[in-house]
């Protein structure tokens, strides 16, 4: 019995230390593979430049910017861009990834499999929904004559490992194909009671990607067909579809409540279930949690909006005036993803050492992260405001640590010892605490006034011209 104790202790420690070694080498090959790129390809690390078509169509396209693995990200998030021309379908499909879609532009109709039913929500500019892993969903750009462009969270904790996160297409053809069509031909005829014919016609009639149009002045595709039929035919043809499946043997989800939706009776769908579901949540109708003449912020976690409390993730908006800054901060609890939406500006990130790991200026479009624990601030450029729009890897309350301003950690702490850390004294360290009155956004450097710098050009001719004397006095 006592060797037996032995031996499995000695196993613990040895699988401790080889966990140890394995994490001190991934943190390591971490900052080389940093070292390497900042010096080879000049990148800045916490911008997401990693950036991949997963979806191109002249119908729309989906672009994800890939998150970096390591120690030093608690929870990997990648974030996704879809944009989808006017009267256009991202067909119904599901996948191994939680999607949290952000409507930045235009207006969509989101189709979702909740608890067994089938529930559409309309969304306009601002509104966020969540669609879980593994539930079948589509998207239709509903705006007349504008393009929907989304921007969405893709939470791969759930995922196979097979990519950025993996779509099983429920609809398709030969492109693409839906999951449907990998069972033998003889099993779906009998499956769906139909001849091979109407088989063949059903699935391989779809080649025109997974975003398609959906008006009758594109080239008609499975789905434009469809709608052009009659109601009552075209329930009459989708019936034909799912009815070989009793009620005792249909999954979790009921194809038949998927394709009436799709192609008719939303309405009544709506009414029956919708009252069960999670609604959306529009992000700008929330009051700011803080709002100063410099700019204001809004943060959203799982008390405000039920379903992030389901994916651990939140949301925060922010707007800076031109010049004006967020506050060097630190978020103790979450890894920060954020997209600008809007200006230019400069983001700046701190290493635990007190060394600067990034100073990069940024614009819309662009993608950045900050680890948990790592000190940063946001400026705006003085052309204008700068709008970031963002997700949190928690749902709880955020609670950033403001390291300056008039609500900072320093005031907290301020105390006999805080002026010792500084080697300064009390009423030192109390001037220069107080000197800053605002708190969170903070006011910029002051411009130089009209004709400082023809000023400075006389000053510095007079110097040069009277020598070397003058500038002594100076000193």
């Amino acid at each position: 019995m006592g060797n037996r104790v032995t031996l499995l202790l000695l196993v613990l420690v040895l699988c401790y230390g080889v966990g140890m070694a394995m994490g001190y080498r991934e943190e390591e090959d971490w900052r080389r593979e940093r070292e390497e790129r900042g010096k080879g390809e000049g990148e800045d690390w916490f911008l997401l430049q990693d950036s991949k078509h997963v979806v191109k169509t002249d119908a729309g396209d989906m672009r994800v910017v890939k998150s970096l693995g390591g120690r030093i990200i608690d929870r990997p998030m990648h974030i996704g861009f879809i944009r989808m021309e006017p009267k256009t379908l991202f067909i119904p499909q599901y996948i191994d990834s939680t999607l949290i879609i952000f409507v930045r532009r235009g207006e969509a109709k989101v189709g979702c499999v909740y608890k067994d039913e089938l529930v559409e929500r309309r969304l306009k500019m601002g509104d966020l929904y969540r669609i879980p892993a593994g539930s079948p969903f589509y998207l239709v750009n509903t705006g007349e004559g504008q393009r929907l462009h989304i921007i969405c969270s893709i939470d791969n904790s759930e995922s196979l490992g097979l990519g950025v996160f993996q779509s099983f297409f429920i609809g398709g053809g030969t492109n693409p194909k839906s999951v449907l069509a990998g069972f033998d031909p003889e099993t779906l005829r009998t499956a769906f009671n139909v001849t091979g014919a109407e088989l063949g016609e059903i699935m391989t009639r779809q080649q025109d990607g997974p975003i398609v149009y959906i008006s009758e002045s594109h080239p008609p595709s499975i789905w434009t067909k469809f709608l052009q039929l009659r109601e009552e035919e075209r329930l009459q043809h989708l019936k034909r579809m799912v009815e070989p499946y009793r009620e005792e043997e249909q999954p979790t989800w009921s194809w038949r409540k998927l394709l009436n939706s799709v192609f008719g009776q939303e309405n009544a769908m709506d009414d029956r279930v919708g009252h069960r579901a999670p609604d959306s949540y529009n992000l700008y109708k929330k009051r700011p949690d803080f709002r100063n003449k410099y700019g204001w912020s809004v943060a959203l976690d799982e008390s405000d909006y039920t379903p992030l409390r389901h994916s651990g993730i939140g949301v925060f908006l922010v707007n800076l005036t031109a010049g004006s800054m967020m506050a060097p901060h630190v978020n103790p609890t979450a890894t920060e993803y954020g997209i600008i939406l809007r200006g230019t500006g400069t983001i700046q990130i701190v290493f635990p050492n007190g060394t600067t790991a990034m100073n990069a200026e940024v614009k819309e479009g662009d993608v950045f992260w900050v680890p948990r624990y790592f000190p940063f601030c946001q400026i705006a450029s003085r052309a204008g405001p700068l709008e970031f729009f963002g997700f949190t890897t928690s749902a709880r309350k955020n609670r950033p640590q403001f390291l300056v301003g008039a609500n900072s950690v320093l005031h907290a702490l301020r105390s006999p010892e805080l002026a010792a850390a500084f080697g300064v004294s009390e009423k030192r360290i109390q001037r220069f605490l107080d000197a800053q009155r605002e708190a969170v956004i903070l006011p910029g450097t002051p411009a130089s006034p009209p004709g400082k710098d023809n000023e400075k050009k006389v000053v510095e001719k007079v110097i040069r011209s009277f020598g070397s004397d003058l500038v002594m006095g100076f000193d």
